[in-house]
């Protein structure tokens, strides 16, 4: 006698789309439990992925309460460098305050090299003669070594990208003509006659001279193969061959009644031969 299957059929099911007038079939699909489980798992996962994705690669994330944008973590560097800055300050005047009291008081003041000294937590007194000997015969042998070849510390510099720099703004003002690499390879910056138009780096001064149409122009050669170029001056404050720092006075701005329309500075700058836009680099 053959036994009953007791193995459950699966069951299946039916969704269909029919017309409510003729009840004609337009579309009909077949699944079963299991199918149905597997399609509702799989979508969930897909929105979430889709949703994780949405928020690691693109800008909503910024939308999250709480979630730190670019400009938030960027002002955090810079108040982190800030605060870095500021403690190095706090203990040179710290220390400068201190001399003061003791010279004011008639004690002898602290050296920075007993400072040194005492952080090493190693006494003077205890370092072999022989090989503080040996040590400054070493420091010797490398000087004398640098001064043959032209290499030393006030010679040696970092040449840093243009992106790294800090420019300061050559006037106060407003750019009333924008920089156009074809036509207009410099910008003009509206500002006050009589205004002081000041280096944007450290550099030296490579021309100074006169025209009609331009007044007064002054170029600085800066490192790291950039020119900075000042035009529609009064006067100048400094001549060809002069060192100058950044920030200092190079010029007066003229007014508009001798050289152009409207007061303001035509300012070029230039990297490796070529005219770049100020407005990049500089905020004015």
């Amino acid at each position: 006698m053959e036994k009953p299957d007791k193995k459950k059929k699966s069951r299946s099911f039916r969704l269909a789309l029919v017309d409510a007038v003729s009840h004609e079939r337009i579309w009909s699909f077949r699944y079963t439990s299991t199918a149905m489980i597997i399609a509702i798992v799989s979508f969930v996962i897909i929105v979430l992925v889709g949703f994780f994705c949405l928020i690691a690669y693109t800008p909503f994330r910024s939308f999250i309460p709480g979630y730190p944008d670019a400009v938030s973590r960027r002002q955090a560097v810079q108040n982190a460098m800030r605060i870095d800055s500021l403690e190095t300050r706090i203990l040179q005047w710290e220390l400068y305050a201190e001399n003061l009291r003791r010279v004011v008081s008639g004690a002898e003041p602290i050296r920075m090299d007993s400072l040194i000294l005492h952080t090493k937590g190693e006494p003077l007194a205890e370092v072999d003669a022989r090989y503080l000997y040996l040590k400054d015969s070493l420091l010797r042998a490398d000087v004398e070594a640098e001064e043959q070849f032209g290499v030393d510390a006030t010679t040696v510099r970092r040449n840093l990208p243009i992106e790294a720099l800090y420019f300061y703004p050559p006037v106060k003002g407003v750019v009333s003509d924008a920089f156009e690499r074809a036509l207009h390879p410099w910008i003009d910056v509206t500002a006050p006659a009589g205004s002081m138009v000041m280096a944007v780096l450290d550099g030296t001064v490579v021309y100074t001279g006169w025209e009609e149409e331009e007044g007064y122009t002054l170029a600085i050669q800066h490192s790291g193969d950039l020119i900075s170029i000042y035009k529609h001056n009064e006067k100048l404050l400094r001549k060809a061959g002069d060192a100058v720092k950044a920030g200092t006075p190079v010029g007066v701005l003229a007014s508009s009644n001798s050289l152009t329309k409207g007061d303001h500075l035509h300012f070029e700058l230039w990297f490796e031969g070529s005219a770049i836009d100020p407005v990049q680099y500089i905020k004015f």
